[in-house]
């Protein structure tokens, strides 16, 4: 199934996929991008043999993006020699030289994960222009959440953060999104991109295929 024609007006990630029909609702609804977790604490990480298997039904219009948290050279080896990733997804503390290594390393496109709870988090950002290919702004856990995640908490934070702030590189809004607010987190925050994960899960790590189609179908109606 070819997604192109169905594409949302905004680019929409549909993250931390496990399940054929999580992946069919995705590409069927217009995503541009679907992600697999590989950080084996989430409860939505896969195997890089269940991410290869489902990736072979994902057409070639849509973007496949493997999520990571802090990898090491032997685990970014070990996944792309299995799964035909399009772009990599760093959601750790990784320095703008670490980036540029796992660029050289795997030669794909790098999304760079920004954990945001006032505007200092968004002045860190700048240290990635011109090393990263794209940015990714999500709410950062507070100290005090008992099993926080690198992402995927559910969590949002202040959409007007990013009002006419600007980056060399593009970026996606994530952090608490689902069908009730996207639409006013697109429209506050001037996003071009968003990414979703728990918003569209029915219990942590097992997506909803009607959320998803929800989702996107609020995107598409901006």
């Amino acid at each position: 199934m070819n997604s192109s024609d169905k594409a949302t007006p905004v680019a929409v990630k549909i993250c931390g996929l496990k399940d054929p029909g999580a992946i069919a609702a995705a590409v069927a609804g217009g995503a541009r991008y679907v992600g697999f977790n590989f950080f084996p604490p989430s409860p939505r990480a896969v195997t890089p043999a269940k991410a290869a298997a489902l990736a072979a039904s994902v057409p070639g219009s849509v973007k496949k993006v493997g999520l990571f948290v802090d990898p090491d050279d032997a685990l970014l080896t070990t996944v792309l020699a299995q799964v035909p990733l399009d772009m990599i997804q760093l959601h750790g503390a990784e320095s703008p030289d670490r980036v540029a290594r796992i660029k050289t390393l795997t030669g794909l496109a790098v999304l760079k994960a920004i954990r945001v709870a006032n505007a200092g988090d968004l002045d860190g950002a700048t240290a990635f222009d011109g090393v990263a290919d794209m940015l990714l702004f999500d709410a950062k856990a507070p100290k005090t959440m008992a099993d926080a995640l690198p992402g995927g908490n559910g969590l949002v934070f202040d959409w007007n953060l990013l009002t006419h702030r600007k980056w060399q590189q593009p970026w996606m809004l994530a952090g608490g999104l689902n069908a009730e607010n996207v639409a006013q987190a697109i429209a506050i925050a001037g996003a071009r991109a968003v990414d979703v994960s728990s918003g569209v899960e029915r219990a942590p790590g097992e997506k909803d295929p009607a959320a998803i189609k929800a989702f996107l179908d609020a995107v598409k109606a901006l």
